[in-house]
């Protein structure tokens, strides 16, 4: 998009093209990785004066498949401006600073400990907390569930 407005010469009309993203950090073989994840996949936010010009720079860009917009009573489509609150709510989820920790487990599902005093024993999550990076983990000890609060990099996946 942004080499189409170059192009076509359209950058005082144009102003800003984003991909809303946001940073989400994956468990992946124990290492914690900080990813940028689209917010909403197979959505910018384009800010622009709205003209023919314009509009027709933006809805015939290679790759632009459909725009959410209304249709008036005379069959004229025309794209459905985001309110300011709205936009600046996706900025500023943008720009948070704490990246969201991704999950990879379930609660139900079986797990192996692979760190601390419980190294390699089998145990089935109970309640995750995301805000904390901690999972509750039902142990089995002498025949009963004993609950074991772990870190996220301390666990796999059976």
């Amino acid at each position: 998009m942004e080499h189409r407005i170059e192009s076509m010469d359209v950058g005082d009309k144009i102003f800003q093209v984003v991909v809303p993203t946001e940073e989400e950090m994956e468990i992946r073989d124990g290492q914690r990785r900080t990813v940028a994840k689209k917010m909403f996949p197979g959505y910018i936010i384009v800010e622009m004066i709205m003209d023919d010009e314009s509009w027709y720079v933006v809805r015939n860009t290679p790759g632009v498949t459909g725009i959410v917009s209304s249709q008036d009573d005379k069959g004229k489509v025309e794209p459905i401006p985001l309110d300011e609150t709205e936009v600046n709510s996706i900025i500023k989820q943008m720009e948070a600073e704490a990246p969201r920790v991704k999950v990879g487990f379930e609660r139900g599902q079986s797990i192996r400990i692979t760190d601390g005093p419980f190294v390699d024993f089998i145990g089935i999550v109970d309640e995750i907390n995301e805000e904390k990076g901690k999972v509750r983990v039902m142990v089995s000890f002498f025949g009963r569930e004993t609950p074991v609060e772990l870190d996220f990099l301390q666990l796999e996946r059976i």
